[in-house]
């Protein structure tokens, strides 16, 4: 376990370990993409075209060979869907807390700012091995906007479970319900919810190409595409000195990479080190995905460096 401590906040996390998972492969539609109101995701289905990654296109501009490669990867515009360098981006592989991008998703759909989650006994005894924001007073009402950070700073299993009964009148099942109705609605293939937390590898899984699209969908959300661009937050919270402290485990705003905006890490045994980031350069935005990366922050700088020299000469 780690303990991050400081100013009266903390929070631990701990990895886990799960069976070896199961490798499964959508295909991209055939075709050219057509100017619509709507375009084609992955492996069929229809989106809001800011949300659509362009499969169909050849000629990745962007070329470089990793020593050790991500087992699947994206790099791409987030504005036009264009992709820029690819690697199986329909590979189906557990995602371990990327999930926590479509919680807060249906969480921002479904409970209002301003208002208050309360604090489980559930919640309290999350799984013993994931990340949390720790001290989680049980009984107590706490801000949405505190927990929502608590979500997708120090990736709190405690936060997903407690804001996924909020959300749910009190049934983590139903809100799963909610999540899987929401990827169907948003066109996505290899996409499939099992828990709000992404601890759980079983049934819970997704791929590059899908994962883009739930990373551009967070960030059309205003009060999600602040939270995730924070390297740090101090939040309320009923502690003595009220206050808590969240650091976000995202690499690239660790290491204060240029023009960061988001979003997610995660990490179980079975899905490996996984990345979802974005970055803002000028006119210029772009993501990254890396799914089992044996070092995300490197491999993603390195793509996005290229990525932002490709898109400033082409």
């Amino acid at each position: 376990m780690l303990l991050l401590i400081g100013g009266g906040g903390w929070y631990a996390f701990l990895n886990k370990d799960a069976d070896a998972p199961v490798v499964k492969t959508t295909t991209a539609p055939p075709g050219l993409l057509k100017d619509s109101a709507t375009a084609p995701l992955a492996g069929g289905g229809t989106a809001p075209s800011p949300l659509a990654v362009r499969l169909d296109v050849p000629g990745d501009p962007v070329k470089i060979k990793f020593k050790k490669p991500p087992r699947s990867a994206l790099l791409f515009d987030l504005d036009t869907g264009r992709v820029l360098w690819r690697r199986d981006p329909t590979v189906v592989r557990p995602i371990a807390s990327l999930t926590k991008m479509m919680t807060a998703l249906v969480v921002a759909d479904r409970v209002k700012p301003g208002s208050k989650v309360l604090i489980t006994k559930e919640a309290v005894h999350y799984e013993a091995g994931g990340s949390a924001v720790g001290l989680l007073p049980k009984g107590k009402w706490i801000g949405v906007n505190t927990m929502l950070y608590g979500l997708m700073l120090p990736s709190g299993n405690d936060a997903a479970i407690a804001l996924a009964q909020r959300a749910a009148g009190g049934s983590e099942q139903r809100f799963v319900r909610y999540m899987n109705e929401k990827a169907e609605q948003m066109g996505l293939v290899c996409t499939h919810f099992s828990t709000p937390s992404g601890f759980e590898d079983k049934d819970n899984h997704s791929c590059a190409a899908d994962l883009a699209a739930i990373g551009r969908a967070v960030l059309r959300e205003p009060r999600l595409a602040h939270i995730v661009a924070k390297r740090e937050a101090i939040v309320p919270f009923p502690i003595k000195g009220g206050k808590l402290y969240l650091y976000n485990h995202n690499p690239l705003l660790q290491q204060g990479y240029r023009g960061t905006t988001g979003i997610k890490t995660g990490y179980t045994d079975a899905a490996g080190r996984c990345l979802v980031a974005t970055v803002r350069r000028g006119a210029i935005k772009l993501g990254v995905v890396l799914l089992d990366s044996p070092d995300p922050g490197k491999q993603a700088m390195q793509l996005l460096d290229r990525g932002f020299k490709a898109s400033a000469t082409g």
